[in-house]
């Protein structure tokens, strides 16, 4: 015989929905029934981030939680550390924030102990705290919880996007607080104020990377720390299209025949100080270039040199660039 009313069911606690659950994120609610779920074994981050359809570091975020609210003990993130660190080895580095960035950072209010203890009481500052040491590593120091309580009170930035820029930063082998504030403070200026809207735009901005190795041949690795701020100086504060970045690239490699940013940066710098942006206005500066290399009848101009034609806005970019080279 067999009760057919016996079923394989995962109880959940009275105390946990009654004091718990409200105040918490949806995505971590969902975090801490999977692992009510699994209690009784060992999942690492990777598999509760497959089965919930999360990222893993949604899932270091919400296992760090639940810890700090002591619902959970030590979680499984350890069991992942290795693979993580072995990730974090390879990754590349995030690259500086404009010269704007830095002024910000040296105007911004600096708040003292009684203002950190207010700040305290605030659950959700206190759990920001607490998340911040967890991908850090570390004990926070004072201008660690000074610099934090600034992007939080002073530019009202949400808990989730903070706790982002230091967990990306992280994961891209920068623990310096100061490039952490750097980043967010780039990101308040753009307006990304939610997780959502970060990833969207660190997505692109890989994209924008991969296309510039792409056209380089290198495909075996991910750009270095220079290799970075090259890349952000032409997209973001040059303002160049990737189409008009991977031209330089292919220039590059057609004159030199080897990958070199420092010799797409030089293209891409007389670009910027002559005006030009897009593919159109590139196709105009070559005609000029080619028109003002031959006289009316069609004969090569002799004595035409680079110093000339940078002044009448005429630069051979190619032939300037290739004589510093040599």
């Amino acid at each position: 015989m067999k009760n057919q009313f016996q079923i394989r069911a995962t109880l959940v606690a009275d105390e946990f929905i009654d004091t718990y659950m409200a105040a918490a994120n949806g995505e971590y609610v969902k975090v801490y029934l999977y692992m009510l779920r699994h209690q009784n074994e060992k999942p690492d981050l990777s598999s509760i981030a497959d089965a919930l359809n999360h990222t893993e570091a949604d899932v270091r975020r919400a296992l760090a939680y639940w810890q700090k609210m002591g619902v959970l003990a030590d979680g499984p993130e350890e069991e992942g550390k290795e693979r993580e660190q072995a990730g974090r080895e390879t990754a590349a580095s995030l690259p500086e924030t404009p010269q704007a960035v830095e002024k910000e950072q040296e105007k911004r209010k600096n708040y003292g102990r009684a203002e950190l203890e207010r700040l305290q009481g605030d659950g959700e500052f206190s759990q920001l705290l607490y998340v911040a040491g967890q991908y850090m590593g570390r004990l926070l120091k004072p201008q660690d919880a000074d610099m934090l309580a600034y992007l939080y009170d002073g530019l009202k930035m949400s808990c989730d996007v903070i706790e982002y820029v230091i967990e990306y930063c992280v994961q891209n082998r920068h623990n310096s607080i100061r490039y952490m504030e750097k980043v967010a403070l780039s990101w308040h200026e753009k307006g990304i104020d939610t997780v959502a809207k970060a990833k969207a735009w660190t997505e692109h901005f890989n994209q924008d990377a991969f296309a510039v190795m792409k056209a380089f041949g290198i495909n075996d690795r991910r750009p270095g720390n220079t290799e970075w701020d090259a890349i952000e100086r032409w997209y973001r504060t040059w303002g160049f299209t990737r189409q008009v970045v991977v031209e330089a690239c292919n220039r590059t490699m057609e004159a030199i025949h080897k990958p070199s940013f420092q010799y797409a940066d030089r293209i891409l710098e007389e670009w910027h100080k002559s005006g030009v942006r897009t593919m159109e206005d590139v196709a105009g500066a070559d005609g000029k270039r080619k028109k003002s290399s031959y006289k009316e009848d069609g004969s090569r101009r002799k004595g035409t040199n680079q110093f000339r034609n940078f002044e009448e806005r005429q630069t051979d970019y190619d032939a300037m660039i290739l004589e510093q080279w040599q």
